[in-house]
C-alpha cells in the first residue's frame, strides 16, 4: 500500500514540475500548463479518495497520536 501511495505522490509532484516547466517555457501561449495542473488536481483528489476507501476497507489503519504513558 505504501508503494502505491508513494508512486502516485511522485507522479503528482512530476505533474507539478511539468506545469512549472511549461509555464516557464511557453510564456502562456499554450494550455499545457493548465492541462498539467488539471492532471495534478485530479490525481490528488483520486489519491485522497483512495486513501479514504482503503481505510474504510481495512487495508490501512489510522494510528492516531500516540501518547507517552509513564
Amino acid at each position: 500500500m505504501r508503494i502505491i501511495i508513494g508512486l502516485v505522490f511522485v507522479v503528482i509532484i512530476g505533474s507539478l514540475a511539468s506545469a512549472f516547466f511549461y509555464l516557464m517555457r511557453d510564456k502562456g501561449t499554450t494550455s499545457r500548463t493548465v492541462n498539467a495542473l488539471t492532471v495534478r488536481i485530479g490525481l490528488s483528489i483520486a489519491l485522497f479518495l483512495f486513501v479514504l476507501f482503503a481505510h474504510h476497507m481495512g487495508w490501512i489503519e489510522s494510528t492516531g497520536i500516540h501518547q507517552v504513558t509513564r
